[in-house]
């Protein structure tokens, strides 16, 4: 943590737009114009295009960038592999999926020295992270900046949601600053290191091995609301020209891979294109509900979804439950009790959840598996449905959930944790029979 890096975090600009062709260049005249690879690049740069999907797929979910660069990303020594530390990956195959619902306190604090990448920590996921299919969740813990190392993932985009502490993200294409609130979306291969706004960081990170992220279309909802395009945020070209050696760690087919480069990796001059990371300021989020009786389904609070190859099922969703006005007539409020067929991660940022009165805190998180039933707990049970339904502010928290169309399998770390609750089931033990023929 340094003072420099919150002055830096402080003085960002950013390019707005999710899902636009950006281009930006930190010094002038470095981007090619009427072509993408001239015979001699300006200012001598190599080009190359990053892209994170296939050439033919369609235009509209195409993602791809151009990049140029001091040096060519071809120019480094062969990796080799390195432990991956409590880091897991898809095929989770250590331990089975459970139908029971798992409720975790935070992560404990880390070691002295702990950067993000020392600080992941893999609670569990689903699918095959070679097949690019299915998701990992793990949680984050650090207390000390990436020193002249950086990471990408060539599995998946990580979307990263800070719970405590902010982030300086220094990416291939640019600076993003991530404070607890935000989250930010690195795409797959995207070099990064990570400093630290503050002593420490906490948070969670949802590894997508599917197709990228994409903003859900609104049907009948009509042209606005939920997650606005405009908020998203994406960098503007910074660079490094630095020539002392930097280890670039790779996230490849579940492992980690290390090459020491003799200059930093995170030397892209101008770049233009889709594939590129993010910043959203979840409070930003457009809130839509029931102004009559009863309240939507949870889809309505989508900020991001993975789409999968059947129309309407998502691979993965990131949905956020941010401050709101629950005014439905004759309706139980809080979330009703449900069994799903997607399987839910759920975790806290700040304050309180409204379906939980106590034990969900937080940096922590609950896992309800498809068709794991769940709801509120007895206190909050009780207390709904005896409430005056006057006009209410739900302003004290700040929660989100990680939602996949597949069972999540938790890790052995995970399930046998110091941190795991075991009396989470207990929080509906008081619910009583009040059925009268």
């Amino acid at each position: 943590m340094s003072e420099q890096a919150r002055k830096t975090a402080e003085a960002l600009e950013y390019l707005t737009g999710f899902g636009n062709e950006h281009s930006s260049e930190a010094v002038p005249g470095a981007l090619p114009i009427g072509r993408n690879s001239p015979q001699r690049a300006p200012l001598g740069l190599y080009a190359e295009q990053l892209s994170g999907s296939a050439f033919t797929e369609p235009r509209t979910h195409n993602r791809r960038s151009w990049l140029y660069r001091i040096r060519p990303s071809a120019a480094h020594p062969p990796f080799t592999r390195i432990d991956n530390g409590a880091l897991r990956s898809a095929p989770f195959t250590e331990s089975v999926a459970d139908p029971n619902r798992l409720r975790w306190n935070p992560l404990p604090d880390p070691a002295p020295g702990t950067d993000f990448l020392s600080g992941l920590w893999t609670l569990g996921g689903n699918g095959d992270a070679a097949q690019r299919a299915g998701m990992a969740i793990h949680l984050y813990a650090a207390n000390a900046d990436m020193t002249d190392r950086v990471f990408s993932d060539s599995d998946g985009e990580l979307l990263i949601v800070p719970e405590r502490g902010g982030l300086l993200l220094r990416t291939e294409l640019g600076l993003l600053a991530a404070r607890p609130g935000d989250m930010a979306l690195i795409p797959r291969g995207v070099r990064f290191r990570v400093e630290l706004l503050d002593a420490d960081a906490r948070g969670y990170v949802c590894e997508n091995y599917g197709q990228p992220f994409e903003l859900p279309n609104l049907g009948p909802i009509g042209a606005n609301g939920l997650a606005a395009a405009r908020d998203f945020q994406a960098p503007v070209a910074a660079y490094e020209d630095s020539e002392r050696p930097t280890e670039v760690i790779n996230k490849f087919c579940g492992n980690l891979w290390s090459a020491t480069y003799d200059h930093s990796p995170l030397d892209v001059v101008a770049w233009h294109g889709s594939h590129v990371p993010y910043v959203y300021d979840m409070r930003r989020f457009n809130v839509l509900g029931s102004i009559s009786y009863d309240h939507p389904d949870p889809s309505i609070f989508t900020v991001l979804t993975s789409p999968s190859d059947t129309p309407g099922l998502a691979g993965m969703d990131f949905v956020v439950f941010a401050p709101r006005w629950l005014v439905g007539e004759d309706t139980f409020r809080p979330p009703y009790f449900h069994r799903n067929v997607m399987s839910e991660y759920m975790g806290l940022i700040e304050g309180a959840y409204d379906a939980k009165a106590e034990g969900f805190v937080p940096g922590g998180g609950s896992l309800h598996n498809m068709m794991s039933a769940h709801g509120p707990d007895h206190e909050t049970f009780e207390r709904a449905s005896a409430a005056e339904l006057k006009p209410q502010k739900i302003d004290d928290g700040l929660a989100f959930m990680f939602e996949t169309r597949w069972p999540i399998t938790a890790t052995a770390q995970a399930a046998g944790a110091d941190h795991l609750q075991r009396g989470y089931d207990d929080v509906w033990q008081g619910l009583q029979r009040h059925f009268r023929a």
